[in-house]
Parts: C-alpha cells; sequence; structure tokens
C-alpha cells in the first residue's frame, strides 16, 4: 500500500523543461542500486561508499559512474553537486545502512549506534543540494522509528512530494521473498513506485539450477562460484535435510542442543535446504553459511555459493565483484551481496522515476 503526502510549500507547482537526468548513488556499495537505475535508462555519475571493498564492483560494471571512497558524513554538498552535468536534472538516491533497523539486530542496536544519524547526513545533503528527485531504500522496520518519519518531514518543509510503500521483491522480478521499504521524493509532482505486472514469481531453479554442480569447499572456473567447507557433523545434518526444510527434520542425535530447549524450538529458519521451486529466503550477509538460515543448496550437499547468492540477489550471473586473479573473501563478499539493493528493484525505482519525469518535466 503507497502512503502518498503532497509538501506544504508552494513548491508544488515546480515545473522544469524536459531535459536529461542524472543520478548520484549514496552508501552505493557493491552497485545493486546503480545497475538497476542503469538498467532503467537513467544515467548514474557517482556512488559514494566508506568500504574499499566496494571499489572494484562498483567500478567494474557501472560504466560512466564514478566510485567515490567517503563517508557521506564527511561529503560536503559542493561536492556533490559538481557531479551533475549542467542542465541535467538531478536525482539523490541511498540506502543508509540497515543495521539498526533491520529485525535481526533489534533489542541490540540503539538510537545511539553512529549509523542511525547516517540518513539524517542523508537529509542534510537533501537541504543543500535540492536534487529535484530523492529516493531511499531500506528495511520495512525503519517506518517504526522516529528517525524515518523526522526524514518524512524534512522532505516535505522543503517542498518535496512524497510517497513510500513495502515492496515484495519476487513482485519485481527478484528470485528473493526479501520486502524492502522504497521512498520516492519529487519537487515536480506526486510521485510513486511503479505497480508490479502480474508475473509469475523467478523460482531458485529458474535462477540458479543451471550453475555447476559443487561439493562443499569447492570452486568452479567461476571465482565467485564457490561454496564454504563444512564440518563432518554439518555434513551429516544437510545429508538428513530435505529442500524447504529444516533442523527439525533431522534424526535427534543430529539437533544441536540449543535447538531442544524450549527458546530454540522457535527458531527454525536456520540448518534449511532452500526449496527449488519458489523465491529464496531473505538473503543476509551470512548466506554462504549453512547454519546462518535457509541458506543449504536444494540438491547439493552445500550451502549456496557467493554466486548463487549474487544472482538471487539480482545482479547479473557476470557481475565482477572481484578483481581477476584475486582470492575472494566469504565474509567481505558476503557483506556486500547481502547488503546490496536487489538490481531489479532498484530497476523499478528507476523506471518510477523515468514514468514520473515523463509527466511532469
Amino acid at each position: 500500500m503507497q502512503s502518498v503526502t503532497k509538501p506544504k510549500s508552494s513548491r508544488s507547482q515546480f515545473r522544469v523543461a524536459r531535459r536529461k537526468v542524472a543520478a548520484v548513488d549514496l552508501f552505493c556499495g557493491a552497485g545493486g542500486l546503480t545497475r538497476g537505475l542503469l538498467d532503467a535508462g537513467i544515467k548514474v555519475v557517482a556512488g559514494y561508499d566508506n568500504d574499499p571493498a566496494c571499489h572494484h564492483a562498483y567500478a567494474a560494471n557501472n560504466h560512466g559512474a564514478e566510485f567515490c571512497l567517503k563517508s557521506v558524513s564527511d561529503l560536503e554538498a559542493a561536492e556533490l553537486a559538481k557531479h551533475y552535468p549542467k542542465g541535467y536534472l538531478r536525482v539523490l538516491v541511498g540506502c543508509a545502512p540497515c543495521q539498526p533497523f533491520s529485525k535481526y539486530t533489534q533489542g541490540q542496536a540503539t538510537e545511539q549506534d553512529a549509523k542511525w544519524g547516517l540518513l539524517r547526513e542523508f537529509g542534510r545533503l537533501v537541504s543543500d543540494v535540492r536534487p529535484e528527485i530523492v529516493s531511499m531504500e531500506n528495511v520495512p522496520e525503519m517506518q517504526r522509528h522516529s528517525v524515518f518519519s523526522e526524514f518524512l518531514d524534512h522532505l516535505r518543509s522543503l517542498g518535496y512530494h512524497t510517497s513510500y510503500c513495502e515492496a515484495f521483491c519476487p513482485d519485481y522480478g527478484v528470485p528473493q521473498q526479501r520486502r524492502r521499504l522504497v521512498l520516492l521524493a519529487s519537487l515536480l509532482g506526486p510521485i510513486e513506485l511503479v505497480r508490479p505486472k502480474k508475473i509469475r514469481p523467478v523460482s531458485v531453479r529458474a535462477a540458479i539450477g543451471h550453475l555447476p554442480e559443487l561439493g562443499a569447499g569447492e570452486a568452479s572456473e567461476d571465482p565467485m562460484h564457490r561454496a564454504c567447507r563444512l564440518s563432518p557433523l554439518n555434513l551429516k545434518r544437510i545429508q538428513a535435510s530435505r529442500p524447504g526444510g529444516c533442523w527439525r527434520d533431522w534424526p535427534k542425535s543430529l539437533v544441536a542442543k540449543c535447538h531442544r530447549t524450549e527458546m530454540g524450538k522457535n527458531y527454525p529458519s536456520v540448518y534449511g535446504r532452500m526449496g527449488w521451486d519458489a523465491p529464496s529466503p531473505t538473503i543476509t550477509t551470512q548466506f554462504f553459511g549453512f547454519g546462518n538460515g535457509r541458506f543449504g543448496h536444494p540438491e547439493q550437499d552445500r550451502a549456496i555459493t557467493l554466486r548463487e547468492g549474487a544472482i538471487l540477489q539480482s545482479f547479473p550471473e557476470d557481475y565482477e565483484f572481484i578483481a581477476p586473479g584475486s582470492e575472494p573473501s566469504f565474509a567481505t563478499l558476503g557483506r556486500l551481496i547481502g547488503n546490496a539493493v536487489p538490481v531489479r528493484l532498484g530497476e523499478a525505482i528507476g523506471r518510477s522515476i523515468r514514468r514520473h519525469l515523463e509527466k511532469h518535466a
């Protein structure tokens, strides 16, 4: 359900001549949102992130977009404004780190967490640059926190029309049961996320079923199609698992002590295999580990590989995450892939912006 709000300011009547569009991606990571915008036909001129591990993936796959290694907290409006070509409509997008708002960390993160302030830094740059279009993507849980309502009020006070909704990623072609909060704002007129077409969800089988078979600890010619090793105990556990199932399917001798307690029985979504014929569970930063969720391959006795996780995030199969000859790090690449905006959702955001500009610019 879309939540659409008109601005309080007279800027609601703001109009400009039809012009070209350029975007800057804050908190760009490995480039999921940038790649989606490019696929939708929107020029992306720069991406900012403070993680040097993002550099190669971002720059190698997103021609024309400059990777800038800098924290958004240290970014000044004048530097940001220089990226936009003269005469272009300006788009500012971003996905502030979601860990403080995620259901996986609630009770552990507080409003004193430094990452909470990054959305306010985003708002500061919007104030100073006044891009025609703004978009923010994050976890749905963010809606429950005051920082989100503050961000909305801030945009409205600047004259932006705003809308936000909870997007179910399979509706946009992502082979993953991920839900995300998408906010769109415009100085030009009302804007909202394009409504999904009625499509059959992309299944795990359709997404990764064609990739070469592997055993635990093995890799193919593609260095990203690499599976984590399994301990002898976990190998027995995955062999006892069925597609779509979890540790409850095992003989009692294989069940971990923590899952035998009353509290542990409430956590079925770990040590499980994915099912073939539905989208995957949400890909987290730990998707490469069998015990970290339902991340077991549907048939092969291993967790999904780095490449499979990236494909389930709807990255192109040839997306280059590491320089040729480099040794992949599961922890680093798991973080980049799991934290990314799904590419096909990014494309939907881009199509929403284009449709809006066709009407209002």
